[in-house]
């Protein structure tokens, strides 16, 4: 949706518009967290612009059966909000969303979150110096906009000719329908990744048949969940030096899977085997042990933890189909090799889209968006920030997250950094701040030649992790401690730096 910019500017002059320091988009754990930081540093002027009735982001939206976190939850939370009281090493949605909603309590960030205010539309004027906001409740203007929006929260689903025509049930796994009731039906799951790896466990004893359509399998390493006891919680409440040394125990190893692309890719081979094993052991049949068998290097696509998924498989109601679709009928799929398989329900385990719908909606200075400059290729600097996008910073954008780690410990480096940029402007009278173009162009570079030689672009494999013509979609290709080092403090030398007063003279 486009606002006219004079109507915008016409209603901010009568002052009919409200005006806030900084706008945070999103409510889930990168805008609860650096909210959270914001306050600790003095900055009370803000609003959280979210447009769902709850808080959680990705942890509210995904509700599918099964749902939970695929990082331990004593590193998928944040470092200064510890939770010794998770009820298994990895935590279930509703345990992650309570965590969130008791953070966000706690720090009293619910009075700066607006529900169901939806951005339809953010554009920047460069002559007033404020962000010019359009939301579902209507308008504001903000110095600072700071984009927290999630990258796991919209879906993305497969053209399939005829799906239109299909009279059974269809739903994403993110929209999953609670109300529908699989008990004895034929049902088909579209996608292997992360979220189906989860859900197809659970519905797998409820349906009659289950038609699993993949694509490419997935890597499956154990998982090892397992509950924690009473006496292990006690022990992390009283003692939080253990629970740190457990929080770097898994960061430790996790970052361990970074060797295979940040120094060999014979690294791969301890964490292949494991894979293999794993998929000896819970799979009898040879020829599924066979389709199910990765045909590209561990990493080149997200690996997944599951000890629960490949015994689903293995079970006497569930094909494994690796034919691609030819179309949806009424009541049926049809392969390209011509085989039918009635179906009743359709259940896509697609993914997310890889450009949240705000990334449109932020319109910078030369009027092109954060999604139009992302088609012509994957750019930012640091994840944190943007060339023409003044007063603008993000978390999670490109080159800010890790392929090795989790996302929690890259959203804390970059409200560090975003939070210690609003701090220099403020402690130095600076009203507009602009990342220099060959920063970034530098920047870019640099995760180019880090890329040409990674598992993701080498491994053998098309994903997320890639662009349509093979690019580094925007992981960074490093270790998540040298991240952190660099963006410990904001390097004010990488901006243009314009006072307060100058600004407030064009106004």
């Amino acid at each position: 949706m486009s606002i006219d910019t004079e109507t915008r500017a016409a209603e901010a002059d009568s002052g009919a518009v409200e005006h806030v320091g900084i706008a945070v988009v999103g409510a889930g754990f990168g805008g609860i967290g650096l909210t959270v930081k914001l306050r600790e540093a003095g900055f009370e002027d803000l609003v959280i612009l979210e447009r769902a009735d709850d808080l959680g982001g990705t942890w509210r939206a995904n509700t599918y059966p099964g749902c939970a976190c695929d990082v331990p939850s004593q590193l998928y939370s944040y470092s200064f909000a510890p939770n010794p009281d998770w009820s298994r090493t990895y935590g279930k949605q509703p345990e992650i969303l309570e965590y969130l909603r008791r953070v966000a309590h706690e720090h009293d960030v619910v009075r700066h979150i607006r529900f169901g205010a939806e951005l339809l539309d953010a554009r920047w004027d460069d002559e007033r110096t404020v962000w010019r906001v359009q939301t579902s409740r209507g308008a504001l203007t903000a110095d600072i906009l700071i984009s927290a929006a999630g990258i796991f929260a919209e879906a993305k689903y497969p053209e399939l000719p005829g799906l239109d025509r299909f009279e059974g049930k269809a739903f994403h796994s993110l929209h999953w329908d609670h109300e529908h009731d699989l008990t004895g039906e034929r049902v088909a799951v579209i996608g292997t990744g992360a979220s189906a790896v989860q859900f197809v466990p659970e519905i797998q004893p409820q349906v009659d048949r289950l038609l699993l359509f993949q694509r490419s399998a997935p890597w499956i390493v154990p998982r090892l969940d397992r509950p924690i006891i009473g006496l292990e919680r006690m022990l992390l409440r009283r003692i939080p030096l253990v629970q740190k040394a457990i929080r770097c125990g898994w960061y430790a190893a996790i970052e361990g899977f970074g060797l295979i692309s940040l120094v060999d890719k014979r690294f791969r081979h301890p964490y292949e085997a494991l894979g293999r094993l794993q998929l000896r052991r819970q799979v009898r049949d040879p020829r599924l042990r066979r389709t199910l068998t990765p045909d590209y290097i561990i990493g080149c696509k997200r690996a997944i933890f599951s000890d629960a998924y490949l015994p689903a498989l293995d079970q006497p109601n569930v094909d494994v189909l690796t034919e691609a679709i030819a179309e949806v009928r009424p009541h049926s799929i049809v392969l390209r090799d011509g085989t039918e398989h009635a179906v009743d329900t359709i259940i896509f385990g697609t993914g997310f889209t890889s450009i949240p719908s705000a990334y449109h909606r932020y319109i910078g200075r030369h009027k092109l968006s954060i999604a139009d400059l992302y088609h012509l290729e994957p750019q930012s600097y640091l994840g944190a920030a943007v060339a023409g996008f003044p007063n603008f910073f993000c978390t999670l954008g490109p080159f800010g997250a890790a392929g090795n780690q989790s996302a929690i410990y890259m959203i804390e480096s970059q409200i560090t950094y975003i939070v210690d940029a609003l701090k220099t402007m403020r402690d130095n009278g600076i009203g507009r701040i602009e990342l220099r173009p060959e920063v970034q162009d530098d920047f870019l570079d640099e995760m180019d030649r880090r890329s040409a030689d990674s598992v993701w672009l080498t491994g053998g494999c098309r994903g997320y992790y890639t662009t349509a013509d093979g690019r580094n979609a925007g992981l960074y290709p490093n270790w998540s401690f040298e991240y952190r080092r660099r963006t410990r403090r904001f390097d004010a030398e990488s901006y243009a730096l314009t006072p307060a007063a100058v600004t407030e003279m064009s106004r």
